[in-house]
């Protein structure tokens, strides 16, 4: 500012001495001699008093002007700023240019120029545009070869609608068998995803659920480590084989016997509670602990002590180049729970999965109800075999009273049960059997092209075979007293079943499957049945998206 303000200073002082000349070398007309006179008339005195008094003018304009360039340049710009913009140049004034009337005239600008405020782009230190914000990048939607999905831009949110219908069709024959039907087995409807890296959601209901809530899965998942996960919700208690195994990838249309014994049985073995879990090494070593209400479905507890299960599942060649055993595990599942007579709480029900016939009674039960579970699984290539085992013992204290006759508050003794379970299946078409899952059919028969599958052709095939039992023992008592004499009746039935099966995979997406259950009822428990052989042929066709 000062360098400037000195410029024009200099500039001014320069061009005072042209005027100033001029004004003293003006001599007055009316000289008689026409000499020079020697001293300046008093006219010229004011003329010259006048010019300097212009000149201090012009120089405190200038003084102005050039501050106003200075604050101009110091305010921040933006789009809206007033900006200095030169709009027009005085002329030159020559300094032998002849004076203008009155005390005013003069040289009043040099070279400078006017200013005056303009709302647009700034000319003076104008700042870089700013850069332009980056669009929204668009939700991904599709389909991932298995199940449509809609994702955030950057990944961190995902939700897949997912879901299955099995319709089935049941025919029976022997003595006292259900009638023929048709059924939908299963209607279910979902989604499922995650937010972020560490959160799995999923939500499923069933619209053609006859027993508790129509809603099936409802929980988060929080994976803080592989080895490490938390799970809320309403979800399958974590016991035994099977249950791990969804609907959509059983090897036969119902499960074994043994999942009589499972709990929830009720309600597609699910209930609300929570579960620590996760996967040691790769996978090698699989963990669960957790409690869960235990009485199906929404119901609320109605005893102070939850449900607690654990579960361990090794895989100890997983890690192994020989396939031979890479896919072999081994298992075992604990639970204990309490059951309350007060609430009406009954044994297990004794119905077959394939509704052919219940073969032991539901009682009264009261106190600690204990699983206890072993399994195994056996795959290598289009070849599996599953293996599993359950036992389970149901207390009756203090339930006399509530039997015939009237016993009092007496202990009787507990229901035991154990069931048993292995099944085999092949795929006769090449394919490779997963352990929870569908195999990828080479050459689907209709739809679209499996991942990994080439053309079209017969789907895949394959055969099933399973060999199931249970037995349960309620023994009976006699109570000789004078005053609350009786006979509690005992029960020890067991049943078998033998199921051969053909299951046809049209598609990835589509299933139809059939089998033939030969179920042995040896001790009838219901008044006039006899025992015999029962067969039921049960099919189904699943599609699932």
């Amino acid at each position: 500012m000062r360098s400037l303000t000195s410029f024009f200073v200099l500039l001014v002082v320069f061009m005072a001495p042209g005027p100033l000349a001029h004004a003293q070398g003006t001599e007055p007309a009316s000289k008689p001699d026409g000499s020079a006179s020697a001293g300046a008339t008093k006219e010229e005195v004011n003329q010259l008093r006048g010019e300097v008094a212009a000149q201090r003018k012009t120089i405190e304009e200038l003084k102005a002007m050039v501050q106003q360039l200075v604050q101009g340049k110091a305010q921040p710009s933006d789009d809206k700023s007033a900006t200095v913009k030169p709009v027009a140049a005085t002329d030159i004034v020559s300094p032998n240019a002849p004076p203008e009337n009155g005390a005013n005239s003069g040289v009043h600008l040099v070279n400078t120029v006017l200013v005056q405020p303009v709302a647009e782009a700034p000319i003076i230190n104008q700042a870089q545009p700013a850069a332009a914000p980056k669009k929204d990048v668009p939700l991904a939607a599709g389909w991932n070869g298995e199940h449509f999905f809609i994702r955030s831009a950057d990944g961190q949110f995902q939700l897949m609608p997912y879901g299955y219908v099995d319709i089935d069709y049941r025919a029976y024959k022997g003595d006292g068998a259900p009638a023929d039907t048709f059924i939908v087995r299963r209607a279910r409807f979902g989604f499922q995803g995650n937010y972020g890296s560490h959160f799995d959601y999923a939500i499923l209901t069933d619209a053609n659920s006859t027993t508790g809530a129509i809603v099936r899965d409802v929980y988060l998942n929080v994976r803080i480590r592989p080895e490490f996960q938390f799970q809320a919700g309403q979800f399958k208690e974590p016991f035994a084989q099977e249950t791990g195994i969804g609907a959509t990838n059983l090897d036969f249309v119902e499960r074994g016997l043994q999942a009589l014994l499972y709990p929830c049985s009720g309600t597609a073995f699910r209930c609300p509670g929570m579960t620590l879990h996760g996967d040691i090494s790769g996978g090698v070593v699989q963990w669960w602990a957790g409690a869960f209400n235990g009485r199906n479905g929404i119901n609320a507890n109605v005893t102070n002590e939850p449900e607690f299960v654990g579960r361990l599942r090794f895989y100890p060649w997983r890690k192994s180049k020989n396939d031979w055993f890479k896919q072999f595990a081994f298992g075992g599942s604990i639970t204990h729970g309490r059951s309350r007579g007060l609430s009406g709480d009954l044994s297990f029900n004794g119905t077959l999965p394939s509704a052919t016939y219940a073969f032991f009674p539901q009682l009264r039960i009261n106190g600690p109800v204990e699983r206890y579970e072993g399994e195994f699984t056996y795959i290598k290539s289009g070849f599996a075999l599953r293996g599993e085992y359950v036992q389970q013992q149901q207390q009756r204290y203090g339930v006399g009273s509530e039997q015939v006759g009237g016993l009092g508050f007496l202990t009787l003794p507990g229901v035991e049960a154990k069931a048993w379970n292995i099944g085999t299946t092949y795929l006769l078409t090449g394919e490779k059997r997963p352990e929870n899952g569908t195999p990828r059919v080479k050459h689907p028969l209709f739809g679209p092209d499996t991942p990994g599958g080439t053309g079209r052709g017969w789907g895949a095939w394959e055969l099933a075979a399973r060999y199931s039992g249970i037995q349960a023992n309620a023994p009976a008592g006699n109570f000789l007293n004078i005053y609350t004499p009786g006979f509690v009746p005992g029960y020890d039935y067991h049943t078998d079943e033998i199921t051969f099966g053909v299951n046809w995979y049209l598609n990835y997406w589509v299933k139809y499957q059939a089998n033939v259950n030969i179920d042995q009822l040896k001790q009838p428990s219901v008044t006039g049945q006899v025992p015999q052989n029962f067969f039921a042929v049960t099919q189904e066709l699943q599609f699932r998206f």
